[in-house]
């Protein structure tokens, strides 16, 4: 396996493995999956903005999965926090596959500057849990109820992780 920066020719493998979470399961709150377009959009907005989207790719080049981050909120005072995304291919879980992933985006997201790393944990998802406690996040809250799907009510977790010196100094410069 390798992690790498995704390209634009990832997003239909980015957009199957993702409709698999969407219709399946409750890591996402979307309901109808976005199509291929609609992630070239998405990874678009997210590597313009300089922040990293990266895959994990088996010895034959077929994707296992892809994790990316974006600014945790618009406002400007949030500018040092980002939020992490990552879905695995439902026939890679449980290989390491994630452990790699969400490694290689948190020193992409301390070489870009951000100080903190949140994850939304949609439904609660108790392998997303164990994966970001596996590498040093805490847990920052629960949102009770706040998701319906698959007709039942989800809870959302927010886990929380410094990056490189956090928020112990201030940062290297403040853009007005």
């Amino acid at each position: 396996m390798q992690i790498r920066p995704a390209r634009p020719e990832d997003c239909p493998a980015i957009a199957e493995i993702y409709a698999h979470h969407v219709l399946n399961g409750t890591a996402s709150y979307e309901t109808a999956p976005p199509d291929s377009a609609e992630m070239n959009r998405r990874m678009e907005r997210v590597v313009g903005s300089g922040w990293p989207w990266l895959v994990a790719e088996d010895n034959d080049g077929r994707l296992l999965g892809y994790a990316y981050a974006t600014q945790f909120r618009d406002r400007a005072a949030y500018r040092f926090v980002c939020e992490d995304s990552i879905y695995i291919r439902q026939d890679a879980r449980g290989q390491g596959v994630g452990k790699a992933l969400l490694a290689a985006l948190l020193d992409a997201c301390t070489a870009a500057g951000f100080r903190q790393m949140v994850a939304v944990i949609g439904g609660a998802e108790p392998a997303s849990e164990a994966l970001h406690a596996r590498l040093g996040f805490t847990l920052a809250g629960r949102l009770a109820g706040i998701g319906r799907k698959h007709g039942r009510w989800l809870d959302t977790l927010y886990m929380q992780r410094a990056l490189g010196p956090g928020s112990q100094e201030p940062p290297p410069f403040e853009p007005s």
